[in-house]
């Protein structure tokens, strides 16, 4: 899928990227911080360099950022990128093939590559370019990389203001990895909430050689590439003992579940949600909040549900379980209430309704474990870790 840079097994093997020599001991890495039930990777772009904090989603193919003169957009509060001042910036014509590579574009009247990239919170518009992005690595030297990404000018889409865009990782021809050609990426997500308990720890995320996830612990599943994103096979999810399959008849479809590092919970469709509720429900002995407005319809507790009051839960994926401790699966939603609510819903009646048997897996149970997508073997690996310890 990627073209550019050819990722070699060899461990001495190095090579160059815009004058920047990178070998397995210096890997492009860069911080990740965790804002509201997001994931925002830290990166420059532009000469002279401004920074960025696109939220990583490995459900998107497009990086964008939001440019100025931003016509419609969402509050930020990083300065917003200045294509005039940078002295890097191109855009790229309508009628070249890198325009071609975005599926929804349009030639403006002078020649301009717009794009636009739908969510399911909105919509996103502007127009396709050329920059240079700068990241840092493992040996603490800048890495930089030259990539189409989309300067956005009209965000329908309601961000929180510590974002500035998006750094896609999915397995289209735009997306990060694809366009830094890197066959492989890995990342360790922080636990929801610890921007409150400490806002100086922050996660990681690696490219390429040296982001391999290895050594004891590790369990591996294939993934399937449907529309250019990961879905991996939910065979069930074992509430403490006691196994819940996926399907009542124990069958399931590859590839029934995408991950998806860009939406914060676990989303599972009703005739799976509802079994895995019941058996939750009966294995913690504290009753659950009754008639709440502010939590609605959602399994949720006023008291905080730990290893010794709430059973764990292991998510049995096709050739490897993941186990979830207690206070990954249960977090505070809002955090100026002593609310505890389960991290695992419903798609009925939420705009993932449109998913029918297939679920989601967010981000909120994929913190604590370092998370590796090999492209060349189409498998993700999982590999329990402390994140704020990395």
């Amino acid at each position: 899928m990627a073209s550019g840079v050819k990722f070699h097994p060899c461990f001495l093997l190095s090579y160059y990227l815009i004058g920047v020599l990178v070998t397995a001991h210096n890997v492009p890495q860069a911080q990740l911080i965790p804002y509201y039930g997001q994931h925002l990777m830290k990166a420059s772009i532009g000469t002279p360099p401004v920074d960025i904090y696109g939220i990583i989603d490995t459900a998107s193919d497009l990086v964008w950022t939001q440019c100025v003169p931003c016509d419609v957009c969402f509050n930020q509060i990083h300065p917003k990128f200045e294509p005039k001042r940078s002295s890097t910036y191109s855009e790229i014509s309508c009628h070249s093939n890198k325009c071609q590579e975005w599926d929804q574009v349009h030639c403006s009247p002078q020649n301009s590559c717009n794009y636009v990239s739908g969510y399911a919170s909105g919509l996103s518009k502007g127009v396709l370019a050329k920059e240079k992005i700068t990241i840092t690595s493992t040996s603490g030297q800048a890495v930089s990389f030259d990539i189409a990404f989309g300067c956005a000018h009209n965000n329908t889409i309601n961000y929180n203001d510590h974002t500035t865009g998006l750094i896609a990782l999915g397995l289209g021809p735009l997306s990060f990895p694809s366009q830094i050609g890197s066959k492989r990426f890995s990342y360790c997500l922080l636990p929801y909430g610890t921007e409150y308990t400490d806002p100086s720890i922050t996660g990681k995320i690696s490219f390429g050689n040296g982001s391999e996830v290895v050594g004891d612990g590790v369990v591996s599943t294939p993934f399937v590439a449907m529309g250019n994103q990961y879905y991996v096979t939910l065979e069930g999810i074992s509430v403490g003992d006691t196994y819940v399959p996926f399907n009542s008849s124990g069958k399931v479809s590859k590839g029934n579940v995408c991950i998806d590092s860009g939406s914060p919970p676990l989303t599972l469709p009703p005739y799976f949600y509802n079994r895995l509720e019941v058996e939750v429900k009966k294995q913690i002995s504290i009753d659950p909040i009754k008639n709440e407005t502010l939590t609605g319809t959602r399994l949720c507790y006023r008291t905080e549900i730990t290893n010794e009051n709430g059973p764990k839960l292991t998510v049995h994926f096709e050739g490897a379980d993941v186990e979830l401790k207690p206070t990954l699966i249960f977090n505070r939603p809002v955090h100026a209430y002593d609310i505890y609510c389960f991290a695992i819903t419903n798609t009925a009646n939420t705009a993932l309704a449109y998913f029918g048997d297939k679920g989601l897996y967010g981000n909120y149970v994929q913190a604590n474990l370092l998370i590796g997508f090999d492209l060349e073997t189409r498998m993700v690996s999982f590999k329990p870790t402390d994140c704020t310890k990395l």
